[in-house]
């Protein structure tokens, strides 16, 4: 929660709620204090949780979160991959999320974002306080044994846009859903993408970026004690 520069690796984990779980503030106060959880790399997770997400970005997101990037992960019997959460009244932001090389296997959705979480600390939440969702990447995205490939909700007048996904290919569970898309205010484009995507994302794009440079995240200086 509003934390910057942190790096998650070689990690299993085995939880009832999110795997990992990306905040920074709710509502008001988020937007008042004001700091974001940035620079933030996910690698080599393996993570097993059949109610939740591997990796949850909001709902609690007012202070904004941008340049995540998750990369060569695992996930096995979870409700979703990568999810991004928010609503009326968070604002903030998440952007610049870029995610490759994810191995999924048993999954109700493969893509969930959804913009209609509704609960708030207090009465003081500002309706007029929009979240931007915006610069959202996934490449390289295998899944097996799938019920839905995308749940994507958007927030009505204020869409999700700048998604792209590319050499995806989600093979689906025995008792798959007949609809493998449902998309609600969201915009972007795919390539390469199996089932094919909803018109939402149907442009034809080209293969979505990750960044080159790496991320330097060293180990923290830490005082030296004095006696």
């Amino acid at each position: 929660d509003s934390s910057s520069h942190v790096k998650i690796e070689d990690c299993y984990i085995v939880s009832g709620d999110d795997c990992i779980a990306v905040k920074s503030g709710w509502d008001e106060y988020g937007i008042r204090f004001n700091m974001p959880s940035q620079h933030i790399v996910v690698r080599r997770l393996t993570c097993i949780s059949p109610t939740s997400a591997m990796i949850a970005l909001g709902s609690e997101m007012s202070g904004g979160i941008q340049d995540v990037r998750v990369e060569d992960n695992i996930a096995i019997n979870t409700e979703s991959a990568v999810r991004i959460k928010s609503g009326v009244g968070r604002g903030g932001f998440v952007r610049d999320v870029f995610v490759r090389r994810l191995s999924l296997h048993t999954m109700k959705w493969v893509f969930w974002m959804t913009g209609n979480y509704g609960q708030h600390p207090d009465n003081s939440s500002d309706p007029k306080a929009l979240p931007e969702v915006t610069g959202i990447n996934y490449r390289d995205v295998f899944a097996e044994n799938v019920t839905m490939a995308g749940r994507m909700e958007g927030i009505p007048n204020d869409p999700y846009t700048g998604i792209c996904m590319s050499n995806v290919t989600a093979q689906l569970a025995p008792k798959a859903k007949k609809l493998q898309w449902n998309c609600t205010d969201v915009q972007g484009v795919a390539y390469g993408v199996s089932p094919e995507p909803c018109p939402e994302l149907g442009a034809e794009g080209k293969p979505c970026t990750f960044p080159e440079e790496e991320l330097v995240i060293g180990p923290p200086e830490l005082p030296k004690c004095t006696y």
